[in-house]
Formats: C-alpha cells, sequence, structure tokens
C-alpha cells in the first residue's frame, strides 16, 4: 500500500496540546519519567518582572548555548577509535569542561554517525568510531555514559542522528554482519562513494524511526537532533540512483523533485508525532544548510546566490518545517562571514527570523566557529572579532533565541582567541535554557533557603525544596544582589550567578563574593523544561 502522506489536521501540535493538558508519565526500561502537570499558581507564577522593567540585552535571561560534538571521522569524539573506556570517558568530559568554561548550557552530541549506535541498540551494531571495528562492543554505555555526564554538569543533552547514511564507503559487504542494509538490499543505494538508506522506500523511513526512537525510549535525553544531511549533498555528474523507486512509490506526483520532498517531509513530520507521543518534554530540532532558496530562484528565498539550495539540492523543506512546527527549534548552518556577496550572515539571520515569526519554533543560529583562522575563506575570518560580531547581529532580532557552534575540537581550539571574546562580550552570565511551553510542565514551588553564611572559600548557601513536591526541581538557579533585589532584579541575568543541578544536596558556595559587602541571595527552582519557580524568600549576609 503507497503511503499516503502527511495528515492535514498537523498530528503533532495535537499531540503536543494533549500533553500539555495534564499529567504525562510513561514507565520505560523500568525507569519512570515525569513531566509534572500545572500546579498551585504560586509555583506556576515564575519570578515575573513588572512589564515596564527592561531587560538588559547584553545579559538575557534565557538563551541556548550549545555545541556540537561530531562523532563520524571522529571528527571531535572519540579522536580516534579504539580508545580505551577511561580515555574516550576522559576526552568527553574535557569536552564538558569546555562548554563550561565558556557558560554554553548544551551539548548536541552525534550517537548515530553512519546507521550505527553508540548505545546497545536494539537496531543496529556498535559504531565502528568507538573501537574501529563495527558492531564490536566498546566495553561500556556511551550514550548512557553521555547524558549522565552533561546533567550533572547540567547541560541539556541532544542527541544528534544522521537519518539516512549508511557507510562512508559504498561496499555493503563492508558492514557488520547482520547489519539492516545487509539484510535488506533493496533500501540502499550507491552515490558518490556512499552507501545510503533509500528515502523513498517507506520501510526504510520507518526503520530510521525506529532505530532513533529506541534511543528516545531508553535514555533520558533532552533533544532529538538531524544536521542538514537528508539526501546527499549533490555530486557533480551524479543523479541520486532512485528511478525504480520513483516508478513504485511516486505515481502521485508528477516530478520527482516532488516526490523526494515528500519522502523528507514524511520523515520529519512521521518522527516528530512519534517522539511527542513517546515523550512529549523531548524537543525535536533540525540544523539545515542556511540557504532554503535563493530569491532568485523564489520570491520568498533570502537574498543570497549560494550555489546550493536545501529546497532544490537536498530536498529538505525546512521553510515548511518551520510553517507546520513539525519542529520545536531549527538551527540554521549560517556558516558565512559579515557581508561575504554570495550569503551575508547579516541578511540571512533577519530571513530565518521572519520565518519562525507567528510559530512556537525556536530559532538559533549555526555558528561556522572552525573557519575562524582561515585564510581560504572570507577575509572576515582572519579577524578575532568576526564570531563575536555575529551575535551583535543576532541582539537585532529578538527571535533569535541563541547559538550552537560547529565543533566541539574548535571551542577548545579557540582561534586567535574568537571564543573567548564572545564568552566575555556575549555570555558573562549563565542563562536559562529557552522555555517551550507547548511541550508541558510547570514550574516547581519556590525553595526556601535555610544557611547563608561567610566561609574561608565565599559564601555557602544551603536550600530546601516543598516538602510536598521533593522531586519536581530538576535544577536550581542562584541570584545574588548587592543590598536588596531591585524593582526588576529578575528580569535578566545580571544577577543570575549560578545555575546547579538538583541532586541529594541542594548547596553552593559563592566564591565570587567580595570580603565586607552586603549581599542578598535567591533561589529558584527550574523544572525538566526549565520553567521557574518564584524566587525564594531573600536571606542577607553581611
Amino acid at each position: 500500500m503507497r503511503d499516503r502522506g502527511v495528515p492535514a489536521h498537523r498530528l503533532p501540535r495535537q499531540v503536543r496540546a494533549a500533553a500539555a493538558a495534564g499529567a504525562v508519565a510513561l514507565a520505560l526500561c523500568g525507569v519512570l519519567t515525569t513531566v509534572p502537570a500545572a500546579g498551585p499558581a504560586e509555583a506556576s507564577s515564575g519570578p515575573a518582572a513588572p512589564d515596564d522593567c527592561r531587560p538588559d540585552p547584553a545579559a538575557p535571561k534565557r538563551q541556548f548555548r550549545a555545541l556540537w560534538i561530531a562523532s563520524v571521522l571522529n571528527i571531535d569524539w572519540p579522536s580516534k577509535p579504539g580508545l580505551s573506556v577511561a580515555q574516550q570517558q576522559a576526552e568527553y568530559l574535557s569536552l564538558l569542561d569546555v562548554a563550561r568554561k565558556y557558560r554554553l548550557n548544551a551539548v548536541i552530541l552525534q550517537v548515530r554517525p553512519t546507521a550505527d549506535a553508540f548505545w546497545p541498540s536494539r537496531y543496529e551494531p556498535w559504531s565502528q568510531w568507538l573501537t574501529g571495528q563495527q558492531g564490536k562492543h566498546p566495553g561500556y554505555d556511551p550514550l548512557a555514559f553521555a547524558v549522565r555526564a552533561a546533567h550533572e554538569r547540567n547541560l541539556e543533552f541532544h542527541a544528534w542522528f544522521n537519518p539516512y547514511r549508511v557507510s562512508m564507503q559504498a561496499d555493503p559487504a563492508k558492514l557488520a554482519p547482520g547489519h539492516p542494509a545487509r539484510e535488506h538490499p533493496e533500501w540502499i543505494v550507491r552515490y558518490g562513494g556512499k552507501l545510503y538508506y533509500n528515502p523513498g522506500v517507506p520501510e526504510a523511513r520507518r526503520f530510521v524511526q525506529d532505530a532513533i526512537l529506541d534511543a528516545v525510549a531508553r535514555y533520558d535525553v533532552d533533544g532529538i537532533h538531524f544536521d542538514d544531511y537528508f539526501y546527499p549533498y549533490p555530486v557533480a555528474g551524479q543523479d541520486f540512483p532512485d528511478d525504480a523507486t520513483y516508478r513504485r512509490y511516486g505515481a502521485d506526483f508528477a516530478r520527482k523533485a516532488d516526490w523526494r520532498r515528500h519522502n523528507v517531509d514524511l520523515l520529519v513530520s512521521e518522527l516528530s508525532r512519534r517522539i511527542h507521543a513517546l515523550k512529549p518534554w523531548v524537543k525535536f530540532g533540525v540544523s539545515p544548510f542556511g540557504v532554503w532558496r535563493n530569491k532568485s530562484t523564489d520570491p520568498a528565498g533570502s537574498d543570497t546566490r549560494a550555489g546550493v539550495q536545501t529546497y532544490d539540492d537536498l530536498y529538505a523543506d525546512t521553510r515548511k518545517w518551520v510553517r507546520e512546527e513539525w519542529l520545536d527549534y531549527v538551527v540554521p548552518q549560517v556558516y558565512w562571514a559579515i557581508g561575504h556577496a554570495p550569503a551575508d550572515y547579516a541578511k540571512l539571520v533577519p530571513w530565518w527570523a521572519r520565518q519562525v515569526a507567528g510559530t512556537r519554533v525556536h530559532l538559533y543560529i549555526g555558528q561556522a566557529l572552525y573557519k575562524v583562522g582561515s585564510t581560504t575563506q572570507s577575509p572576515g575570518w582572519s579577524e578575532p572579532t568576526e564570531m563575536t560580531r555575529h551575535l551583535t547581529v543576532n541582539r537585532r532580532y529578538p527571535r533569535v533565541a541563541g547559538d550552537v557552534y560547529f565543533s566541539a575540537k574548535d571551542v577548545r581550539a579557540n582561534r586567535l582567541g574568537a571564543m573567548a571574546r564572545v564568552a566575555a562580550d556575549h555570555y558573562a552570565h549563565p542563562a536559562l535554557i529557552p522555555l517551550m511551553p507547548h511541550l508541558g510542565g510547570a514550574a516547581p514551588p519556590r525553595p526556601v533557603i535555610t544557611r547563608a553564611e561567610r566561609t574561608a572559600r565565599g559564601v555557602a548557601l544551603t536550600w530546601r525544596a516543598a516538602a510536598a513536591r521533593q522531586g519536581d526541581a530538576t535544577a536550581y538557579a542562584i541570584y545574588r544582589f548587592a543590598g536588596a533585589a531591585p524593582r526588576c532584579g529578575f528580569a535578566d541575568a545580571r544577577h543570575l550567578i549560578a545555575i546547579v543541578r538538583a541532586g541529594r544536596t541542594r548547596t553552593f558556595t559563592d566564591t565570587g563574593a567580595e570580603p565586607g559587602r552586603t549581599y542578598t541571595y535567591y533561589v529558584t527552582a527550574l523544572d525538566r523544561l526549565h520553567q521557574e519557580s518564584r524566587p525564594s524568600p531573600g536571606r542577607t549576609v553581611k
């Protein structure tokens, strides 16, 4: 039976609305994970600032700040295959330390780079990028370790999947025995020296979704993430070999290009629905190539002259996905310098801001940190100020809610001091993750500070959660004021000094407190979707 297409009534929106209406609890693999229903007025009001408060744009209260950790070809982690368990884990923890150093609040780790897995998947073999041999057990569960370590450092964890790429080489015989691509040769195609699942085969599309949902069900991930690869980038002189598939499944489409886009639409819309039906609080985001279409091709396109257009070349109608709200966030890879004539950063950012207007989809910008210091790219990349200028441009467009940096090793390298400059100019304060109220949840009751006193290391704080709902808080935000809190003190992050993960102990030591000064501290509680309680009663320390 031919798949008749995406239903007109936008299932993902209905599923999310239903989830937000009440409590959702799923017992998965023996672990109960709960998003609470809306609580009492005190719990859900949050630290609202008066309407006339003007937050400092240089200190946003909420901002998504992430780095990509690529595993394919061992780009970032592990640095090479075959490292010991201890070496792999130490490398990963060092990347989390880098994220924390620059006050980032999320990591996006590639866990399914080539139809393989960084966890004991029920569908696909262990990744070759871990051990050097596809199918070989690495000696631990990397995904479980990665999620736990990120959460311990209060970093959101987004699992990054490549949907259709099967192998970086073109011989199925080199895949692990029992690999699904070997067992279903009718699912795969050779193109550009690589193997791919054919997006036009409904069984292959469903299998890809099942493989991804295995991780969603079994791990406490905060998000599911795709990058820019759908149909592969064009290879000169070669056409993607799907004529037979088109004849079998594409009778409803006069043009193969429309059928291909329909196939990718199905992948995205169906996966969005299935993720949110399984765990409504898990976010779904895509990071497409930065140009949907050039204005010369389509009046709705951007003022660019890019050689690749996602709509025409990758068959990814990313603008449609935003408008249909199949995504929770979009991270266009705006990988060009300001003033770069074919694709100007300063022109693409406002174009993308217009696309998310009127939707619930968050806009974060993908940043090409790997180009900093390059002498072969646009001249701007040789300037240490290019990256910080990007974020200054972003401030002009309130719909830009954050940035993601490619990639982790480049964040760590800090070439030309560019990342340190970004942190100094734009990340002087911590930031809460932006809210997505449509995914459910509710702010926990406000905590109570039980101890605040000076010690040799600084001011030590201890607090307790509301006794009736001990498990609601995932993290706590710490605010410090010189004297009493001003009327607009919670409107931005100028007084936010730390965000700490909830644990068995609720303590924090403010090592930045100056001796002899009087401070007032407040603590707020955050649920897993970063909804914030009212502030605790203040505690003053002299």
